[in-house]
């Protein structure tokens, strides 16, 4: 009951409020620029205002905090929640530089990296007090002693979750679905170890994402910006280490492991063969040049990360 009611008071109070950041944002006109790489039929998303992330950072943290006033006692919880209100504080100012100088730079590649690396760094540092640094391997009863080199995969996680959603951000809907539908194995997870507090900000997270998801289908009034982007990808990479559910992660994540490796596969082609592989990427962006309708688009990769998620389900209940 008390889940329900959080998810509830979560989805109610993000869908009352995305109206209103909504006009405030149109009225401002804080859009983002949008990048002179994207396709022509995306460009009138340049009047689309961003900073959606924002509400489903906000909501979920603080009815976290009102239906667990002790999370903070809980080591895993706390590091999980600023571990997402830190990465989401990276892309709101990626996002602000954006909006105020009227272009698609932002924040540099190697400054926002840096501090995705210092976050991780920080989160590593704390969690090593807590947590072994041995990998559970699924399926098997191995367990893989990572020792000093966990501090690489933790940092491996951090970053390359982040940018992965991030790389993901480019149609109504898809960022966003795909993240819901990761999170819900996590939320299997964390009931199972019993980590209450954990269990309830991801449930109130779903809760706000599922609001934003009603404002940022296909048009959108609204997109998560950077601002969302890093942070969900933060917080799954947060989420994996915290259930020991590092290998699972990959599977639930699949469609960002999917967009990212396209993309490193496409740079490397044009680097060393001077030939692309891909029509575009990120990849999603091949398949409207096939002749798919943006939505479909976005319905396909969701069927990918439900596919995903129960994989990774399966994967981390049997390790």
């Amino acid at each position: 009951m008390t889940e329900a009611i959080i998810a509830l008071a979560s989805f109610a109070s993000a869908a009352i409020l995305y109206p209103f950041l909504i006009r405030y944002l149109n009225q401002r006109e804080h859009a983002q620029s949008v990048s002179e790489y994207s396709l022509e039929s995306f460009k009138s998303k340049k009047r689309t205002p961003s900073l959606g992330g924002v509400l489903f950072i906000a909501i979920p943290i603080f009815v976290t905090m009102v239906a667990d006033p002790l999370f903070f006692k809980s080591t895993n919880t706390l590091l999980v929640v600023l571990t997402f209100l830190g990465y989401g504080l990276i892309g709101f100012a990626d996002d602000v530089k954006i909006i105020i100088e009227r272009n698609n730079k932002g924040l540099s590649a190697s400054f926002k990296f840096m501090l995705q690396l210092i976050l991780a760094l920080v989160f590593f540092w704390f969690y090593a007090q807590e947590i072994s640094t041995s990998v559970a391997i699924p399926f098997t009863s191995f367990n893989l002693e990572l020792g000093i080199f966990y501090s690489v995969l933790v940092l491996f996680m951090f970053t390359g979750a982040s940018n992965a959603v991030n790389l993901t951000d480019g149609m109504d809907g898809l960022a966003g679905g795909t993240s819901l539908l990761a999170l819900i194995p996590f939320a299997v997870f964390a009931y199972l170890a019993q980590e209450m507090g954990i269990l309830y900000f991801i449930i109130a997270l779903i809760g706000a994402l599922i609001a934003y998801l009603l404002y940022n289908r296909h048009p959108a009034k609204i997109i998560m910006g950077d601002t969302g982007a890093l942070a969900l990808g933060g917080v799954l990479a947060a989420l994996a280490l915290v259930l020991k559910q590092e290998i699972a992660l990959i599977l639930i994540g699949g469609v960002f492991v999917f967009e990212t490796l396209c993309v490193i596969l496409q740079i490397g082609s044009v680097k060393l063969r001077k030939k692309r592989i891909f029509r575009y990427t990120p990849i999603h962006y091949s398949f409207t040049l096939a002749g798919w309708k943006e939505t479909n688009v976005v319905y396909f990769f969701w069927g990918l990360g439900l596919i995903g998620m129960v994989l990774g389900l399966l994967a981390g209940l049997n390790k």
